[in-house]
Formats: structure tokens, sequence, C-alpha cells
């Protein structure tokens, strides 16, 4: 006998729960046009006025997915009353790994999404600080949560990528006097931009062994001391102008960097570290 009404019950958005379902009516060949899901159920109030429309049915085959045990047990309370059919899709579940580790279980519902959400969020967060890396393309400056400025090897790349796996979208611009930096620079609040330096003397040992890598020339203008004090000086103006913090990079590792701009993010830009920790 067909049942008369399937319901399904959620605390988050169901899709869990609803792939089970199909997959159990396909075990019968039965096909239900209109489960009756509810989702986002939150509290009892919220799930009273579900149960009161159960109680209007007959022969009814209720689902469930929530986490809260005051839900769980208000729910299953009410079943026994109006003797109505009851799975608990995540209890013998949440019960074995209860038993088997003596934890309890966390009760937050919709976990699962909220880890998929903060995946897919860094996932984007890389993608874009790849695309926007050594200022390919200024446009990405005015889409970043952060910007970072510096001369050739203060780590720019390498903190870009280490940002965004917090979640936080970098553009970082080269400074170099050859060239005026993107107008687009100018154009946000200098608490969103960062500029790194670092000593003549750690940037002329860095620049040296890039050539060597490259098999270039350790006396090429690049690594001459003089050719790396210009640009410190070009770059120290251009972050005046603007109006940014400066950070020395010559003793810190990426992560002590890092956490420099997360403290300074604290200070002047809640809404991003609030995203970086949620």
């Amino acid at each position: 006998m067909k049942p008369a009404a399937i319901y399904l019950i959620s605390d988050s958005i169901g899709e869990t729960g609803e792939q089970v379902v199909h997959s159990i009516l396909s075990q019968y060949s039965l096909e239900v046009e209109n489960i009756k899901k509810y989702t986002h159920i939150l509290t009892k109030n919220m799930l009273d006025a579900v149960l009161i429309s159960i109680s209007q049915e007959r022969n009814v085959v209720v689902f469930y997915t929530l986490v809260q045990e005051e839900l769980r047990q208000h729910l299953t309370d009410f079943a026994e009353k109006q003797n109505f059919l009851l799975v608990d899709i995540l209890g013998n579940g949440l019960a074995a790994i209860a038993q088997a580790t003596s934890l309890k279980p966390l009760g937050e519902p919709g976990i699962i999404r909220k880890m998929d959400r903060e995946y897919f969020n860094r996932i984007e967060a890389i993608e874009f600080s790849v695309r926007y890396d050594d200022g390919k393309d200024p446009r990405g400056i005015l889409k970043a949560d952060l910007v970072i400025l510096g001369v050739s090897r203060t780590s720019k790349t390498p903190l870009s990528m280490y940002l965004a796996n917090k979640n936080i979208r970098v553009a970082n611009v080269p400074l170099f006097p050859e060239s005026e930096p993107p107008k687009e620079i100018y154009q946000i609040s200098p608490t969103k931009v960062i500029g790194l330096t670092n000593t003549p003397e750690k940037l002329n040992s860095i620049r040296k062994e890039r050539l060597k890598t490259l098999g270039l020339p350790q006396n090429a203008s690049y690594a001459e001391m003089n050719r790396i004090l210009e640009e410190l000086e070009y770059a120290d103006k251009i972050m005046k102008r603007i109006g940014c913090l400066v950070i020395d990079v010559s003793n810190n590792a990426i992560e002590e960097t890092a956490n420099l701009i997360f403290d300074y993010m604290k200070k002047t830009n809640t809404a991003l570290i609030n995203k970086n920790e949620s």
C-alpha cells in the first residue's frame, strides 16, 4: 500500500534527507511526487507548526534529520501519541559514533553545508589571488579584500597564497620606478593596502640567488645594490602617498607577516577579519 503522505523534517536544507528518502522509495518502485519537506526547523514552535499539519494526515511516514536533542525528543514523543511512523535518518549513525568514541555530537544544524561553503570560499579566494597575482589585471584591485604592494622578492606571492588559504581574496602589485602603479590603488581605502619592504642587504642576497637559479649573470642590474636602493626609495614614496601599513619582512616568516596583517585587520577592518574567522 502506498503511503498517503511522506514528510521530511530537517534543521538544514534537507538535501541529505531527501536523497535518502528517494533511495528508500526506489527499492519499492514507489514514486512520491510531492514529498512534503520542511527545512530549517530550529525551534519547538517551528516544529509544532509542522506537527499540526502531520496530525491531520493518515498513513504518514515522517523522515527527519534533526541534531538538536530537544527537537528530536519532542518529535519522538509526538509520533508515539499520534501513532505515525517515524524514521530517524541520523540517529543510528550518531549513536554509533558516540558509543565508539565516547564523544557527544556537536548538535549544530547544517554543519556539512557550512563546511562545504568554507571550502568553496577558500577555493574561490585562491583562484582570485592567482588571477590577480603580480599586477596581471588592475581590475582585481577594486574587487580584492586586500592588496599587497612591494618591490620584487618581498614575498608578495607566497603571502598572497597563504592569505588566500584563509579565505582572503588578495591582489598583489609589484612596484618599480619605470612604471606608475595602477590608478585603482588610490581608489580604495588605505586600510585595504599592505606595503612590504625588506633590507637592501637581504634583497641583494635573495636576488643573487634568484639569478643563480635562473642561470643568469650575478652582476645583472636586478641584484645591484644601487638598483635595489632606487626601487626601495620609489616604493617607500608610493606607500607614503597611499598611507598604508608597511611591514618589514626581512626577519619574518610568511606566517609571522600574515599574523601582523590579521592583527591590523582586527583594528581597521572588522568585517574582513570576521570573514576569516567564520
